[in-house]
């Protein structure tokens, strides 16, 4: 049964207050279904402070001791007490609180920095702050061993945890933080080989290491917890892991396969090695390092291959069809017919050959020897990067045309004659002159040609006539063309794109007639028309690109020069040849043309179109004005990772698609077609959404080009 609580006051207040209650006497507690206020008031007279109750802390507490104890151990013990009952104390400005467990985390502002300095039951927020491990790697790792009212929280800025829980269990939790907080790897080893090459082994130790068959790329790192490296200048192997038995069995087996080779790298060919290259072509390859140990007094011959530093010259050069018959046709022009490149055939001379179908290299040469080349072999057999090259040819073209005539024809006595006596014909060309518009007349059309035209019809012997007519017109036209032809190549590659036709020209023709039969003979010469652009990028530093550009435009014209009618089409052509540097993803203009061009035609009776006001009736004028505004513009983009690629890859597929299925037909009961073909979506297995015809203003947009058309400048009128 709990004693009275002014007697347990009285001892309290001998004992002191726990901070110091080692040097009291000690106390013996007996609470058994106490009043809670009633006992936080017995040990707030014992502790010599006050402790505050927060309102909604009710109920009864058990506390208790059979043996004498100090006040500190008793004030350990009303805490425990406490907990159990999910309550929790803590100090605020230098003032106890006993208070719910949930709002103790809110409400404390007792905040520890490096060890935990208090115990007990006590809620304190603590800061460890980490040396080597992630903290959020830790979070999950604690969260489990937090009381549940509690909270951890992590700060990956200055890599620490925030900890608010009892004294007692951060004791624990720091224990267990300074046991994971330790180095991920153990001092970094280096293994000099003597026999072997670095980037040959690394692999296979590494995955002898894991344990796992992943397949790893020499000189690079490799998941798990050992990591093997390759370095070709010192053919040495370094190797890092978390534990040091690892890094002894790694050192185990190096040595065991460090031995001379019997006999050289191929079984029963002495001084023989085979390498086979991951991203390098192997006939080019070889030519390369014959020619660099040839210059350097190695033995071996310089057979190599000529490199072109810039584009062919011709970009589109006709290529002649064989001669046929005036209605033969070929089969299809030599770009379409001609194999995308000649077969590479084996590079033999000297002591590196190349085999084409394996791309590998095969090495004649000492084991020195063999070593120096290795390690450049390792430096040039990277993967290149790709440039992926968007271009904007923009051609913005205008005009306006006026056109006034008057003409006139008729007799001058007036008295019916039929003879002609007086003609005036001053057609620009914009309408067909009088006389033949008379002629169609008597045939029962009437050709005026464009434009308003006003006239005077007369009878003359029954035949009704155009006497005289007046002409006016002004036209105007405008031409808005954007074409952007996007292709992609790898690093100093050449490559090419035409969208256009393949026209038929004939160049030359005959008859050979044999037993009265002719027979007619063309040779043709096919070229293409249309958009070719051709480019060979070099990446440089810092994604700065230098790029060898050829771009032509061409179109065969509608209509044909006088007398060129016998000699086939006749086309326009416009095109650029520069080499230009421009950094990855900027926008670069190549070029263009600004033309303005004004005509004026007038056509007049000598004196008469002289004359003031009336001479309008005896001349015929017309002007033309032509605008014609054109730039190319470009924008390569650098991938240089796999990754990359499929984004931009991803990217210009989803838009493709996007725009087929907004431009599904509309569902009609007449016509049964009512789906149009659609790209399968880019994750394989997902079905093939159709969405429902909408009106085009709510037609889902497609996404926008990467590159923003920029209008040419404005011409001024």
């Amino acid at each position: 049964m709990a004693l009275p609580p002014p007697v347990l006051a009285q001892t309290a207040g001998a004992a002191g207050a726990a901070t110091r209650g080692a040097g009291r006497a000690p106390v013996t507690v007996n609470f058994v279904n106490a009043d809670l206020e009633a006992v936080t008031r017995a040990f707030a007279a014992m502790l010599n402070r006050p402790i505050a109750v927060d309102p909604r802390v009710k109920g009864t507490i058990t506390v208790y001791s059979e043996q004498p104890q100090s006040v500190a151990q008793a004030y350990q013990t009303y805490l425990s007490a406490l907990r159990g009952l999910g309550f929790a104390v803590i100090e605020t400005g230098g003032l106890l609180k006993v208070v719910p467990e949930a709002e103790a985390k809110l409400q404390t502002s007792t905040v520890s920095v490096g060890d935990v300095g208090r115990r007990g039951d006590v809620i304190i927020t603590q800061i460890f702050t980490l040396r080597h491990e992630n903290p959020n790697n830790l979070v999950a790792v604690l969260r489990p061993l937090i009381t549940g009212n509690n909270t951890i929280n992590a700060s990956p800025g200055n890599n620490s945890l925030v900890i608010t829980d009892y004294a007692e269990n951060l004791q624990r939790l720091a224990k267990i933080i300074a046991a994971l907080d330790q180095p991920t790897a153990s001092d970094v080893e280096v293994i000099p080989l003597e026999h072997l090459v670095a980037a040959d082994v690394a692999a296979m130790v590494q995955r002898l290491a894991d344990g796992t068959p992943t397949v790893a790329v020499p000189g690079a790192a490799v998941g798990g917890s050992t990591t093997v490296l390759a370095d070709a200048r010192t053919n040495s192997l370094i190797v890092r892991s978390s534990n040091a038995a690892r890094v002894a069995a790694v050192r185990a087996v190096v040595a065991k396969l460090d031995r001379p080779a019997l006999g050289g790298g191929v079984p029963g060919a002495p001084g023989m090695w085979v390498v086979h290259l991951k991203n390098a072509d192997a006939a080019k390859l070889a030519s390369v390092l014959r020619a660099a140990f040839a210059a350097t007094g190695g033995s071996g011959s310089s057979a190599g291959g000529s490199g072109s530093s810039s584009l062919p010259a011709a970009a589109t050069t006709p290529t002649a069809a064989p001669a046929i018959g005036a209605t033969g046709t070929t089969s299809g022009s030599s770009q379409a017919t001609a194999p995308l490149s000649a077969s590479a055939q084996p590079s033999t001379g000297g002591f590196i050959q190349a085999d084409p179908a394996t791309n590998s290299l095969i090495i004649t040469a000492p084991e020195p020897l063999y070593r120096q080349l290795r390690a450049m072999i390792e430096q040039l057999d990277s993967r290149r990067a790709q440039v992926y090259i968007e271009s904007m040819i923009v051609e913005v073209a205008g005009g306006d045309a006026a056109d006034f005539g008057f003409e006139w024809l008729g007799t001058l006595n007036g008295n019916g004659s039929t003879a002609l006596q007086g003609l005036q014909s001053l057609t620009t060309g914009a309408a067909p002159n009088i006389v033949s518009v008379n002629s169609s007349l008597a045939s029962g059309t009437v050709t005026l040609g464009d434009g308003l035209s006003l006239g005077i019809v007369r009878t003359i012997d029954g035949v009704k006539s155009l006497a005289a007519v007046l002409r006016l017109l002004q036209s105007r036209s405008q031409t808005n063309i954007v074409s952007t032809p996007n292709l992609i190549t790898l690093d100093n590659e050449e490559a090419k794109i035409v969208v256009g036709e393949n026209v038929p020209f004939i160049t030359g023709q005959y008859t050979n007639t044999v037993s009265g039969t002719s027979n007619p003979f063309q040779t043709i010469e096919r070229k293409d028309v249309g958009i070719t652009l051709r480019i060979k990028p070099q990446i440089g530093e810092n994604g700065a690109i230098r790029m060898q550009i050829y771009q032509e435009q061409s179109a065969v014209k509608s209509t044909t020069a006088a007398g060129t009618s016998n000699a086939g089409p006749s086309t326009t052509k416009r095109s650029i040849e520069n080499i230009v540097t421009v950094d990855d993803g900027q926008i670069l203009v190549l070029g263009g043309l600004i033309e303005d061009t004004y005509t004026t035609t007038l056509s007049k009776v000598p004196l008469l179109g002289d004359i003031p006001f009336v001479g309008a009736l005896f001349r015929s004028e017309s002007r033309e004005r032509k605008r014609t505004n054109l730039m190319v513009f470009l924008r390569p983009i650098v991938l240089r990772d796999a990754e990359a690629q499929a984004r931009l890859t991803m990217d210009r597929y989803d838009e493709i698609r996007a725009r087929q299925i907004g431009t599904q037909p509309v569902p009609s009961f007449v016509l049964p077609i009512e789906k149009s073909p659609v790209l399968p979506p880019a994750v394989p297995g997902q079905p093939v959404p159709i969405a429902p015809f909408e009106p085009p203003a709510s037609a889902p947009a497609p996404k926008a080009p990467l590159m923003t058309p920029v209008p040419p400048p404005a011409t001024p009128e």
